[in-house]
């Protein structure tokens, strides 16, 4: 009796509107065979370059460096780039807080505080070169922390809203922050995560050896109004920050490798790692993945469930999806607050139609019953995809039917910190998908099976993966080390 596979094409109602088919998709892998370099330089193109670069790939195994001699601006490419254009008064945040409340920022309006954020960072002595560490919740002001610093060359480093104030002292220490940017707190569950007061004991007297603390200057965004302490001559409100601060702050022009941020792994190995990542490259991987793997269209209301802490909300909620000018969807809070079905019914308010999320949420989701997503209209929906874990065939069939409907591709992504891009995933209208599978490479990565000795391995033989050439948004070093 010979094993059936379970094997799904994209629908009908997906491929009629899919922006890659199979054909589109054959001919990249092909194009990428044949002239990796030629690839990548094709989609480099499509963004503003202010110095042309003289040389694709400089690749001294295992270092690589891309568009070398290159100079751009990532914040100009993920805003001012939009400005002028049918997208400068289309939504670029669409944000929902824990407790209820929405907003919403155009590109114009997100550009414009940007730039007064960007010039309150220099007012007070951030420069090209300075770390600069975030320490905030799920809110627009994250987004536009990261893209003021992109904006001014400092280089950012997100510290999960989550961690305690142990785990931001050793982050704190081992990137010199000169400034932390952060909040009063932020909602979780219903109740205030006390970030600011987190914040002060990560500083509060800490030294690496000799060393004397180097954080000259503290933002604190309000957002839950609790009554915190402000240092004098070191604490500022974001409002007063910003205060008068113009709308205009030229971007500035940086050289492709320019580190855009320090992104710490968890240290399963033992103390967290900073993975650099820099800018042209990485722009280049994030966009380009972001908009074939998710298919993205200028109506899409995109969102990505992961918190800026982590390297899928550098790569998929702020940069891929804004320099492909998206509609993006921030969440504040838990997925099962007040109710197990607050995902659900943000996608039928707000008629979602990619969604991205962890299959840990998915599982805890199931947990809690099929009435939950019954109770709501996810007909927007049409494209599901999952992050960070191998998804099981269990939780991947009750995600296709439960959630979208038996209609919608699901897009299984391999990546990690380390790659800061996806390398491999189905293209929704191209490769067939089978539940638990993240099924190929995609165009331009060459990825392989091999067993310990390094020989290829046939198809369905377990062995280690192997990454044969580089790729754009690869991380350039680990900081200070």
């Amino acid at each position: 009796m010979t094993e059936q596979k379970e094997i799904y094409p994209p629908s009908q109602e997906f491929l009629s509107k899919a922006s890659i088919k199979s054909p589109e998709w054959l001919q990249m892998r092909e194009e990428a065979a044949d002239n990796l370099e030629a690839f990548w330089e094709k989609e480099a193109k499509k963004f503003l370059w202010r110095k042309p670069w003289n040389r694709v790939l400089e690749w001294h195994s295992p270092f690589s460096k891309w568009f070398v001699g290159g100079e751009l601006n990532i914040s100009e490419n993920c805003l001012d780039r939009h400005l002028g254009t049918s997208r400068e008064n289309k939504t670029a945040i669409l944000w929902e807080g824990e407790p209820g409340e929405v907003r919403q920022l155009t590109y114009r309006e997100l550009h414009d505080e940007v730039c007064r954020f960007a010039n309150g960072l220099k007012k007070i002595g951030i420069r090209r070169g300075d770390r600069v560490a975030i320490y905030m919740p799920m809110v627009p002001e994250v987004a536009i922390a990261l893209l003021a610093c992109a904006r001014i060359g400092a280089t950012h480093n997100v510290v999960f809203g989550g961690f305690s104030s142990e785990s931001l002292r050793g982050r704190l220490i081992d990137s010199k922050a000169k400034a932390l940017i952060t909040a009063d707190g932020g909602f979780r569950r219903g109740k205030a995560i006390p970030l600011k007061l987190n914040a002060d004991t990560a500083i509060h007297n800490y030294t690496n050896g000799s060393e004397k603390v180097v954080v000259e200057h503290v933002i604190v965004l309000r957002r839950t109004g609790e009554n915190i302490p402000m240092q004098k001559g070191r604490d500022l409100w974001w409002d007063d920050l910003v205060a008068g601060a113009s709308t205009t702050c030229p971007p500035e022009s940086l050289p492709s490798d320019h580190p855009l941020y320090i992104l710490y792994t968890s240290g399963t190995t033992g103390k967290p790692k900073g993975v650099v990542h820099g800018t042209g490259g990485y722009l280049v991987g994030t966009a380009a993945t972001a908009k074939w793997i998710f298919d993205l269209k200028d109506e899409d209301i995109y969102w990505c469930t992961a918190d800026v802490g982590w390297v899928t909300g550098h790569s998929y909620v702020v940069y891929g999806p804004l320099a492909n000018g998206s509609t993006l969807l921030m969440y504040e809070g838990a997925p099962n607050w007040p109710h197990p079905d607050r995902f659900w019914d943000i996608i039928e308010r707000h008629k979602v139609t990619l969604f991205y999320t962890a299959p840990t949420a998915i599982r805890a989701c199931i947990q809690w019953g099929d009435e939950w997503p019954r109770k709501h209209n996810l007909s927007s929906l049409r494209l599901l995809g999952t992050v960070g874990e191998p998804i099981n065939p269990e939780v991947w069939r009750w995600y296709h039917h439960t959630i979208g409907g038996g209609r919608c591709p699901i897009v299984d992504t391999w990546w990690q910190t380390e790659t800061g891009m996806i390398l491999i995933s189905p293209f929704p209208g191209a490769v067939q998908t089978k539940p638990g599978s993240a099924t190929l490479p995609l165009p331009g990565i060459d990825a392989d099976v091999v067993d310990e000795k390094g020989n290829k391995l046939p198809p369905g033989q377990s062995g280690y993966l192997i990454l044969r050439k580089p790729w754009p948004a690869m991380l350039m070093t680990i900081y200070g080390d």
